[in-house]
């Protein structure tokens, strides 16, 4: 992790970063784009997770029916997210073809199609990934959860739009969008794998310094005002299973504070992976676990905590066992978030929750897709300084941290509490 990374910006102000590692010959290539649904308005739900389908869609060098085949033909893989901050697009490819995705996106940031008969044909795809995310109860009740907690920040709406957006947007929305957003100056590339720095950045300097630098990217400012009360809602619907979802107020990414509440979030309910290619370890010592769980109150308890660009939410998600009842649970929720505002915790169960959460940090960072994903994603709400720091951040936080953590960031004034009821 502690390779040497060379950054430089284009005149056109495209940011890039590469990082050789020559313990393999692959390279993972990312282009991320500062927008996502922290950028949409009310009408425009959903666009950004939209221009990231229409991406696929082609561009005249690139017919939409070649790009799966020429990927898979050299050996590679590819796909695209779309968060509440940022979108990004990768390719991991064998080093000696990985000129072809360079080549891709530099392409697909400009000469991207968007026809309307795809427009039309995708509205059918995502309006039914919609639909089936509303089968699930927990999205039902998150998305209820965010309205709830968020009422100015556009944190409120889903990732992937409401229903009226998804019905009522055309073609020139996305592709307005698209141009607004998808500009050099708006775009971090990053690049780690098998390859020579200094023959890299000519390669890619080749491909995008013709490209011009876009006009002042429009950004939504829109600070949600401070919580003053708890905020609970129910929600009713098909099944058998009863779950809770408590929300506190969480500090932004880039706040100093972001690591107290990233041990925090491993003692409480085991450590949240910020990483979306890493997997999970398990949560049996965590307070939440072993009051809840253990004593037959909830079947699981799980914890969540996003890197973001403003404030955001800090998530327990409760299953409600079948002999307990949602009341029950939060009165042990609230007991043991009580135990730890009025006691630090000791400094060997400290110790533990901070080994979890660098384990996790760890196996989040092995590869180099992670590695890829690593320069560009800490890039988003910091800098890749942020993530070289992790691991020492976590080192010095203190039991009284994590104490003054709890104390002032799950006050019941600054919770939303969702609480699903099914009706089978």
């Amino acid at each position: 992790m502690s390779d040497p990374v060379t950054r430089c910006q284009l005149p056109n102000g495209l940011t890039v970063l590469l990082k050789e590692i020559h313990t393999a010959p692959i390279v993972s290539q990312w282009i991320w784009y500062r927008t996502g649904s922290r950028d949409e308005t009310p009408g425009k739900t959903g666009v950004s997770h939209w221009c990231e389908h229409m991406l696929f869609k082609g561009t005249p060098q690139f017919p939409a029916g070649e790009l799966d085949r020429l990927i898979s033909r050299d050996g590679g893989y590819w796909n695209a997210f779309t968060f509440m901050d940022w979108t990004t697009y990768f390719e991991t490819m064998p080093s000696s073809t990985i000129d072809l995705a360079l080549r891709l996106e530099a392409d697909r940031m400009v000469n991207s199609l968007f026809k309307a008969d795809e427009v039309a044909s995708e509205r059918t795809v995502i309006i039914s990934e919609r639909q089936g995310e509303e089968n699930e109860p927990l999205f039902r009740l998150s998305e209820e959860v965010h309205a709830a907690a968020f009422r100015v920040h556009s944190y409120h709406h889903e990732i992937v739009g409401d229903l009226a957006d998804l019905q009522n947007m055309q073609r020139d929305d996305l592709y307005q969008h698209y141009r607004s957003y998808y500009q050099p100056n708006n775009a971090v590339l990053t690049l780690a794998g098998d390859f020579e720095s200094e023959q890299m950045l000519e390669r890619v300097q080749d491909l995008y310094a013709g490209l011009t630098e876009g006009s002042d990217v429009p950004r939504l400012r829109r600070p949600e005002p401070p919580q003053t009360g708890e905020r609970r809602l129910t929600v009713e619907g098909p099944g058998e299973t009863t779950f809770v979802q408590v929300t506190y107020r969480a500090p932004a990414g880039g706040d100093p504070d972001f690591f107290a509440y990233t041990v925090l979030d491993s003692l409480l309910t085991g450590p949240s992976n910020l990483n979306m290619f890493g997997g999970g370890i398990s949560n049996k010592t965590s307070r939440l676990y072993q009051a809840l769980v253990e004593h037959e109150l909830a079947v699981s308890v799980y914890g969540g905590l996003s890197a973001t660009i403003d404030p955001y939410l800090y998530t327990i998600n409760l299953t409600v066992h079948p002999s307990a009842t949602p009341e029950q649970c939060l009165v042990a929720l609230e007991s043991e978030i009580a135990r730890l505002q009025d006691t630090p915790p000791p400094a060997d169960e400290l110790a533990r929750a901070v080994k979890q959460a660098r384990a996790l940090f760890a196996y989040g960072s092995e590869s180099i897709s992670n590695q890829g994903f690593w320069l560009g994603f800490a890039e988003m709400f910091a800098s890749y300084d942020w993530f070289l720091e992790y691991v020492d951040r976590l080192a010095v936080v203190t039991p009284e941290d994590v104490q003054h953590m709890a104390q002032t960031r799950l006050r019941p004034q600054v919770r939303t509490l969702g609480v699903y009821l099914p009706t089978s």
